[in-house]
């Protein structure tokens, strides 16, 4: 087995990373479309009081593992490009508040009272993704094309600003503006970005430091739950996803496992071999938490936490040993683009949405209740169906880079 494993060359590209993102993009596609009476309880999100989780419970924190993962091979590639620490640190800023602006926008969308902004909300919320795409569309490198693409840029500011400005929400008794409340999912994203990069530019690749910021954030987690952090309360509307400590938790055990693999990817069987005494031992600490804490991804538990760390680190490391160690890989090609296009292929299906709820279009059929085969079925093509057309997007030179 040793000999096998050995004998096989792991390519400088590790294609198990993206392999992995476009699975639990997919994932999330899929669970979050799926019509929750007509499903099994185990594919959708549990309820907050009760102890326990499904499939969608575990989705978000296995992307959120990805984006630690990939931190030390961006910084690596930016490195490569001659950028210095700072060059880096203004990157992270400014993707920070890119993923907590759109995350914002989102979370308001189904917040708009009509009346009050003078504007159909899914009319709102179509434009407002509109102008997102202009603003971070990855546009095609045509130096003779620069000047049009500034402009497209330039109208997608003030596109956004616009729609900002004339959100309302409430009731003329209490009209109200954009809330933060939990930044949406991006929002989170973003958070989780700023901490695992900002905690990587500092400590670099030295992994016992990464380690003990890992520690101090699951510690932070458990405080949390315990209510010893309330007084911090005051720097909570801002930074409350931090303190909370669960999402860096969730992020910088990808960067661990990221960390890991870029120094022993040459030696895939010690590789293997930690990764899954890593995944163990998080699955350990998760039932030992649990003797406090119960699962719960709606509260953010550590104990969940704990258990979702497991779950996606052993993931990857089968999807590893498959995918680069053994060239394994025809059967999971299709997950490829949405790995490599995430942002793109997360956010068009909302845009669909909208669209198809301002027209009242009966495509989504499958949501009811009577066959869970086909609301199932209806939410698996729906998401394979996203992921294509995030492809057929980027072959138009239509795709988000932040």
């Amino acid at each position: 087995m040793e000999d096998k494993v050995n004998s096989k060359k792991i390519n400088n590209r590790i294609i198990s990373i993206d392999i992995m993102r476009g699975l639990t993009l997919l994932l999330m596609l899929f669970v979050n479309d799926l019509y929750d009476p007509g499903v099994p309880d185990w594919l959708v999100h549990t309820k907050a009081d009760v102890d326990g989780m499904g499939l969608a419970d575990w989705v978000f924190p296995g992307f959120l593992f990805m984006v630690g993962m990939s931190v030390p091979f961006a910084f690596a590639s930016r490195k490569k490009k001659g950028e210095t620490n700072w060059h880096i640190f203004v990157h992270i800023v400014v993707r920070t508040i890119s993923l907590l602006i759109i995350g914002v926008m989102m979370l308001n969308g189904g917040r708009l009272n009509s009346e009050l902004s003078g504007i159909n909300r899914f009319l709102w919320s179509i434009l407002v993704f509109v102008f997102i795409f202009l603003i971070w569309n990855k546009y095609p490198d045509n130096k003779e094309q620069n000047t049009r693409y500034s402009g497209l840029k330039i109208l997608g500011i003030i596109g956004l600003t616009t729609m900002a400005i004339i959100f309302r929400s409430g009731n003329p008794d209490n009209v109200q503006w954009l809330q933060i409340g939990w930044w949406g999912i991006l929002g989170l994203i973003g958070w989780g970005y700023f901490t695992v990069a900002v905690s990587f530019l500092m400590v670099g690749s030295r992994l016992w430091g990464i380690i003990g910021i890992w520690l101090f954030f699951m510690v932070l987690n458990i405080l949390s739950q315990l209510g010893l952090l309330e007084f911090l309360n005051f720097l909570k509307p801002i930074f409350g996803v931090i303190i909370d400590g669960n999402v860096p938790f969730l992020v910088i055990t990808g960067l661990i496992v990221g960390l890991l693999l870029k120094k022993l990817k040459d030696n895939p069987v010690k590789l293997l071999l930690l990764l899954v005494l890593f995944s163990v031992l998080s699955f350990a600490g998760g039932f030992i938490l649990h003797h406090w804490f119960i699962i719960s991804k709606i509260y953010g538990t550590p104990s969940w936490a704990s258990i979702c760390n497991g779950i996606s680190i052993l993931v990857f490391a089968i999807l590893f040993y498959l995918v680069d160690i053994l060239k394994k890989d025809h059967w999971v090609r299709v997950l490829l683009p949405a790995g490599q296009n995430s942002l793109t292929t997360y956010l068009v299906p909302t845009v669909i949405y909208y669209l198809l709820w301002w027209t009242s279009l009966p495509i989504l059929f499958y949501k009811q209740g009577s066959s869970q085969i086909l609301a199932v079925s209806g939410s698996l093509c729906w998401a394979f169906a996203m992921v294509g057309l995030a492809v057929l997007l980027s072959k138009i030179h239509i795709r988000l880079k932040l």
